[in-house]
Parts: C-alpha cells; structure tokens; sequence
C-alpha cells in the first residue's frame, strides 16, 4: 500500500491508528498561557478549586495533538488533511502524563458531482489516553483528491 490515499482507496469502516504523544504539566501550561490562559489549565494549585479538580488540558491542546497525531498516521491522505467541517466533543479532560493516540474511522465516501477531481470523506477520530479513556472524539469532512488518470 502507498504512503499515500485517494479517494478510491478510502472505504467505509476503514481503520487507522495514529503514534503517540506523551503529554506532561509543563506542555499543557505552555500551550495554555499563550491560547488558552485559564487557572484550570494554567496553574495546578488554583486549578484544584474549579470544575476539573485539577490541572487540565484545553480542549483545543487536546486537538492540537490530535492533529498532530493525524498528519502523522501512515498511510496518508493525498494532499493532506483538508477540514471542510466538522463536530469535536471533550467527553473528559486530558490531563498531565496521559499518552494520547487517535483512532480513526472513514464513516462516508462520496465522489463530488460538481468537482470531478475530488470527493468528501467523512471521519470519525478518537483521542484516548493510556487507559483507553476517551477524550475528544473529532468527527470531520475531508477534501479527498481522486487519483490522477495518468497516475494508475
């Protein structure tokens, strides 16, 4: 199998895994104090005072790395990952020493009619920890190209 895939070779229940990525207190205040400046995710004393009960990392951390993690997953998608829309859900937060890792699954595939070129692929994500834990679960609409005539 290529390195890389085309719409044609995308189907339905079609399964990907993607690396890991050891997350730790100091990634997790770095990213927050520059986007996301929150006590929650900024500083772990006063961060036992909210919601989380604890030092957490922010949703769009947690989706940073999710990204992250699917450009990385092998094979590819041609032309990489172009988003047309989408639906993410933080079912519980990330937090420092957890080991995230995305699996994937292509849940639609669909030629365009207007667009000979191309097609749109619907994939559901899951970020999940060390534990199996759900984290985000990312549904997204990907811009998928065809394989070129002159490249069977």
């Amino acid at each position: 199998m290529s390195d890389l895939l085309y719409l044609e070779d995308l189907v339905v229940g079609q399964k990907f895994t993607s690396p890991m990525h050891a997350l730790d207190a100091a990634q997790i205040k770095a990213f927050a104090s520059q986007f996301d400046p929150q006590p929650f995710h900024t500083d772990e004393a006063a961060a036992k005072a909210t919601f989380f009960g604890g030092l957490a990392a922010s949703g769009w951390h947690t989706a940073a790395i999710t990204m992250k993690l699917l450009a990385s997953t092998k094979p590819g998608i041609a032309g990489g990952l172009i988003g047309a829309g989408g639906e993410i859900a933080w079912p519980q937060p990330t937090r420092p020493d957890d080991v995230l890792q995305v699996t994937s699954e292509i849940l639609e595939v669909k030629p365009s009619r207007s667009k000979p070129e191309r097609g749109m692929a619907v994939m559901r994500s899951e970020t999940k920890n060390q534990r199996g834990e759900v984290l985000q679960i990312l549904t997204s609409r990907l811009i998928v190209p065809k394989r070129r005539p002159e490249a069977i």
